[in-house]
């Protein structure tokens, strides 16, 4: 015989349609987005740890400041164990986009060349770029190119695998996808291009493979000394450090560990509010209980009766949620990623531990939250069921309210209080969805600042860095020595520091020392250094170290620099009185050859974060604002649809007592908007400090740094839409209490 209570269930889903829809359908959003973006997070980590051996990926690469002759490079692999590929690039400005390319001989042994469109070149005149590169300038196969002086024809569209992600340079704190772009040539078209902007650039497989990043980074040290007894090393870059090659499976890892944990919070939100939704039903259907259980069923049967609701919608939501996340999202989050970065071809690779984490564990959660609550609330005896006696805790006397607080204010603190489970989920939803909020409209904002602070700090409009001193006869010019440093790993990971050697007078930069040095406040906050400490950094390519007593702390937010004088600048590095490296300048010098130049350093390159970080992830931030809105309304209106059925008696008898709707409304409609406008205001100064201290811990895992920063328009935006989003649902249950009849009062008087 079958169980009559499973004909109730039905009737139940009937009659709270819109309860179940509305969680039902977000069920299914938030799975299907998490789903998808671990299915194509999966398969981009699988395509990315496959490219490894199938492209044959570098170990390291260095650069050094004349082209060695074979006994060298003989030497340097036999020393240091090693296999030397030959990997020289060239830089050329274009002229149809505002960009940079790196452009390299088409690889055939070392960090093979994957096509996506078209076909590699085939004559001098020919060239294939980074694919990413050419969607962000709108570049299409069969379109022309100047690179320098030098019109090309494009022939595919090919992706890098050593530039997987689009780092110009290992020290940069974000990659650029806009401005900077790799290509290759045929051997005759690369030698066509000339030797302006041309560097001696080596790549290194091991013969022995590391078997992890610490035995790597010690045989990469081992190595930096080999090559270095044997030329001047101008650059260094072993793999575990090479940010274009290791970001893509880092950031896509750290995604997916977020996205996971994000779904469980949400999960058990839900999960507690159907909870508190059940119990509210429970209590309306107490007497039934009691009699059912007096008849004979089980605690077990009421319980399982109970959970089908619960775990019908969650497995359901969980199934389409699913199929949604493997079709639709999955798209979605594939483009996101192939926007960010350079991999190869994308391949669908069905992902069990996506089905795990978004499917079995939901449904786990679901399941244990309204078990537990269900079991603890369903231990009572049938009679006290059907004595409507549910407390489980009897309370000696009610809490006893001053009676000088007026009756109206006496009675709206007796609500909050005689709904105080649903008033603290209602406090953790809107501290839950202030984060998103803050997250979607905050980063923004922060990008912005960064922006503004990098115009507002810049040195100057050229900071040119030359390969030798050369004279310019432009007056307004100012040299200066430029060098690195890089930090000593300890609380942080070693990070490349710019050292300016400066003039006394200097009309760019004002600092007062002569033997210690002035760091730069982003310096300063990162890695919380004052006033009169003392740093220590060493050379990046080599073991040297250096202490320097910290002068000052120059007002630049933006870069990781230290300030000192030209002349200890020199002292320090034993170079000649009269050495520099470069200039500082608001105005172009086009009386030095391309030749001697190294780079020129624009506000342009200084923007590339907040550049690329906004292509990238623009409308995810959108999304994020826009799930937190649709979150903090569901959450709102269940737990307050709650509070209102939960008092239906109490309403109904107000009524019959000569108290109009609005006037009922303002009892029980403004409980919640004070529980709801009060979460607004004590929530946000905590969120804020917890975003900081994350947002500050993540960026301190990247090179450079971005100032916690968030305008207070910013909060006003968010409170006032969570309050406007709000007084819709107030509306809702305004009408709710309308509807609520009279005579509601008297069909349960005990």
């Amino acid at each position: 015989m079958k169980n009559p209570l499973i004909r109730r269930l039905p009737r139940e889903l009937k009659s709270e349609a819109g309860k179940y829809a509305i969680i039902f359908i977000f069920m299914i959003i938030v799975i299907g987005f998490v789903s998808g973006f671990l299915v194509a997070s999966g398969s981009m980590l699988k395509i990315y740890d496959e490219s490894f051996e199938k492209y044959n990926i570098e170990d390291g690469n260095f650069q050094i400041s004349d082209v060695p002759s074979n006994e060298t490079l003989e030497k340097i692999e036999t020393d240091g164990n090693i296999r030397i590929y030959e990997n020289f690039y060239i830089e050329r400005e274009t002229k149809d986009v505002d960009s940079t390319l790196r452009i390299y001989k088409n690889r055939e042994e070392i960090d093979k060349v994957c096509v996506h469109k078209g076909k590699l070149p085939e004559s001098e005149n020919e060239i294939a770029i980074d694919r990413m590169y050419a969607e962000n300038n709108s570049l299409d196969v069969g379109d022309t190119l100047t690179a320098g002086k030098k019109e090309l024809k494009i022939t595919a569209f090919v992706s890098l695998s050593d530039y997987s992600a689009l780092y110009e340079s290992s020290s940069d704190m974000m990659f650029d996808a806009i401005k900077f772009g790799v290509a290759v040539m045929t051997e005759e078209g690369f030698d066509s291009m000339g030797e302006s902007g041309f560097h001696y650039n080596y790549s290194w497989k091991y013969n022995d493979p590391p078997a992890d990043d610490i035995e790597a980074k010690e045989m990469s040290e081992e190595l930096l000394g080999v090559i270095s007894k044997n030329a001047v090393v101008t650059g260094y870059i072993p793999m575990f450090a090479n940010q274009a090659i290791q970001f893509v499976g880092e950031d896509t890892g750290n995604d997916r560990g977020a996205l996971t944990v994000f779904l469980y919070i949400v999960v058990a939100i839900i999960a507690f509010i159907m909870a508190i939704t059940t119990n509210n039903t429970i209590a309306k259907e107490s007497t039934v209980i009691g009699t059912l259980r007096a008849s004979g069923y089980t605690r077990g049967e009421i319980i399982r009766h109970y959970l089908a609701m619960p775990m019908l919608v969650i497995v359901v939501s969980a199934i389409i949620g699913n199929i949604i996340g493997y079709t639709i999202f999955e798209d979605v989050a594939k483009n996101i990623y192939y926007d960010s970065y350079s991999i190869p071809v994308y391949v669908t690779n069905p992902s069990v531990e996506a089905f795990v984490k978004t499917t079995i564990i939901p449904v786990v959660i679901m399941f244990i939250i309204n078990f537990a609550i269900l079991a603890h609330k369903l231990k009572l005896s049938p009679l006290r069921f059907i004595r409507r006696d549910l407390k489980t805790k009897q309370r000696k006397k009610a809490l006893k309210l001053n009676t000088k607080i007026g009756i109206m204010h006496r009675f709206r603190i007796r609500i909050i209080l005689q709904n105080m489970p649903n008033y603290v989920m209602i406090v953790i939803g809107i501290f839950l969805a202030n984060m998103i909020f803050l997250l979607g409209m905050g980063f923004p904002e922060i990008l912005d600042r960064n922006t503004k602070n990098v115009a507002e700090n810049i040195i100057c409009d050229y900071q040119y860095i030359l390969k030798m001193p050369v004279e310019t006869e432009n007056e307004n010019a100012e040299k200066y020595c430029a060098g690195s440093l890089s930090t000593i790993e300890g609380r942080l990971k070693s990070e490349s520091v710019t050292v300016y050697g400066l003039d006394k007078d200097s009309a760019y930069i004002d600092i007062d020392t002569e033997k210690g040095v002035y760091i730069s406040d982003a310096y300063a906050q990162k890695f919380r250094v004052e006033k009169v400490d003392t740093i220590t950094l060493k050379e990046e390519y080599g073991t040297k170290k250096y202490d320097f007593r910290v002068e000052g702390i120059y007002d630049n937010i933006t870069s990781i620099a230290v300030y000192m004088d030209r002349d200890f600048f020199n002292r320090t590095f034993e170079y000649a009185d009269d050495y520099f490296n470069g200039y500082l300048s608001n105005e172009k010098l086009n009386d030095i050859n391309d030749l001697y130049v190294a780079s020129i350093i624009t506000e342009d390159d200084l923007n590339k974060i907040g550049r690329q970080i906004n292509h990238s992830l623009g409308a995810i931030f959108d999304m994020f604002y826009g799930f937190g809105l649709v979150m903090f309304m569901l959450i709102i209106y269940l737990l307050s649809k709650i509070v209102i059925e939960k008092n239906t008696q109490s309403i109904s008898m107000t009524k019959i007592l000569g108290y109009n709707n609005r006037e009922i409304s303002g009892l029980y409609i403004i409980s919640t908007s004070i529980v709801v406008v009060l979460s607004f205001l004590l929530t946000m100064p905590l969120i804020n400090i917890l975003m900081k201290y994350i947002l500050e811990a993540m960026l301190s895992e990247y090179p450079g740094w971005i100032a916690y920063d968030v305008p207070f328009s910013v909060f006003v935006k968010i409170i006032a839409s969570g309050i406007i989003a709000y007084a819709v649902i107030a509306f809702a249950q305004f009408r709710r209490v309308k509807k609520i009849p009279m005579d509601m009062a008297l069909k349960n008087v005990e």
